[in-house]
C-alpha cells in the first residue's frame, strides 16, 4: 500500500513563515541565469517527497533548494537533509527553515558540480531535488557514473519533460539515446510524476517530470567508460550506420561481428542489453596474432 504523502502547506505547523512571505521579505525571485522556477504547491511537493518512500531519520542530498519549497516537504517527512544551494541569496530563508526543523537542515553555499558530496554523508542518502535545469542532465550522469553499486540510495529528480523522456525511453522511440542506456543498464527508472509548467513561479516554457531511479546489480564485465564512449560515439552521429558511427572506437566494430549486430544497423534499433554486450565484447577482444 503507497505511503500517503506528508501534509505540507504554506506553513507547514512547526512556527516557520509562508514560504511566500520569506520569498517576498528576502526579495528573492527566480534567476534564469541559475535555471531557478520556484514550487508553491504543498502538496505537490509533499507528494514528491513521497516517491523514495519513508524518509524518517533518513538523510537526503537536495541540489539547488532555493527558497526551500521542497525542503520543507522533505523536512516535514522526517528527513535530515543536506542542501547544496549556490545562490547566496537563497541562504538567508534556508538559515530560517533550518531553525523551524532544528537539527535536521544543513546548508552548503555553492556549486553542487564541483562538491565532494559523498564525503557529506554517514550513510548513503536519498537525492530529493527540483534540479536547476541548466546543470540537472550533467549532476544524472555524474551520479549514474559513480563506483557501483553507488553512494546513494535512490534518486528523485525533475527535469524537463523532454529530459525525463529520454531518461526512461525504449528502444526505437523517438527520446532514446545515450542518456537512457546510461540510466537504464544497471538501474531501474520511471517517470514518478508529470508537472504542469503551471505548477512553478514563473511558468518554464515547457513542462516537467519527476523521475525515480534505483540502483540494480550491474552486469558483469562492463567498463562504464567503454560504454560511454561507445553510446556517445554511436548517438553522437545516431543517423549513420554502426559501422560508421563507431570507427573511432578500437575494437567496436569487431565486436559488432563477433555478437552477431549488423554493422548496417543504427544505434537506436539497439537495446540497453545489446549495448551491454557490445561494450563487453569490445573490452574482451581478441588478440592479434603476427605472422
Amino acid at each position: 500500500m503507497p505511503r500517503k504523502a506528508p501534509k505540507v502547506d504554506d506553513r507547514p505547523g512547526n512556527g516557520s513563515a509562508p514560504l511566500r512571505e520569506v520569498i517576498a521579505r528576502h526579495g528573492l525571485n527566480a534567476s534564469k541565469a541559475l535555471g531557478q522556477n520556484f514550487l508553491f504547491d504543498g502538496q505537490l511537493l509533499a507528494r514528491i517527497a513521497a516517491v523514495p518512500g519513508d524518509l524518517r531519520d533518513a538523510e537526503v542530498l537536495e541540489v539547488g533548494p532555493g527558497p526551500g519549497g521542497l525542503t520543507r516537504a522533505l523536512l516535514a517527512a522526517g528527513a535530515r537533509v543536506t542542501a547544496i544551494e549556490r545562490d547566496h541569496r537563497c541562504i538567508p530563508a534556508l538559515a530560517e527553515l533550518g531553525e523551524a526543523f532544528p537539527g535536521q537542515l544543513t546548508v552548503i553555499e555553492g556549486d553542487a558540480l564541483a562538491i565532494d558530496a559523498p564525503s557529506l554523508f554517514k550513510t548513503k542518502p536519498h537525492i530529493v531535488s527540483n534540479l536547476p535545469y541548466n546543470v540537472g542532465t550533467a549532476l544524472l550522469v555524474g551520479w549514474l557514473s559513480a563506483d557501483w553499486v553507488p553512494w546513494w540510495q535512490s534518486l528523485t529528480l525533475m527535469f524537463q519533460k523532454e529530459v525525463a523522456e529520454r531518461i526512461v525511453a525504449t528502444t526505437n522511440s523517438d527520446h532514446y539515446g545515450r542518456l537512457a542506456v546510461l540510466a537504464q543498464w544497471r538501474s531501474a527508472s520511471r517517470i514518478a510524476m508529470p508537472v504542469h509548467r503551471s505548477a512553478f513561479t514563473p511558468p518554464p516554457k515547457v513542462m516537467s517530470a519527476v523521475v525515480h531511479i534505483t540502483p540494480q546489480a550491474a552486469p558483469e564485465g562492463v567498463d562504464f567508460a567503454l560504454l560511454e564512449r561507445l553510446t556517445g560515439a554511436a548517438f553522437g552521429q545516431r543517423r549513420k550506420m554502426l559501422r560508421q558511427s563507431l570507427k573511432s572506437v578500437p575494437g567496436a566494430l569487431d565486436a559488432l561481428e563477433r555478437i552477431g549486430i549488423d554493422g548496417t544497423r543504427r544505434a537506436e534499433t539497439l537495446s540497453v542489453l545489446d549495448f551491454v554486450a557490445l561494450a563487453r565484447a569490445a573490452k574482451t577482444r581478441p588478440l592479434t596474432v603476427s605472422g
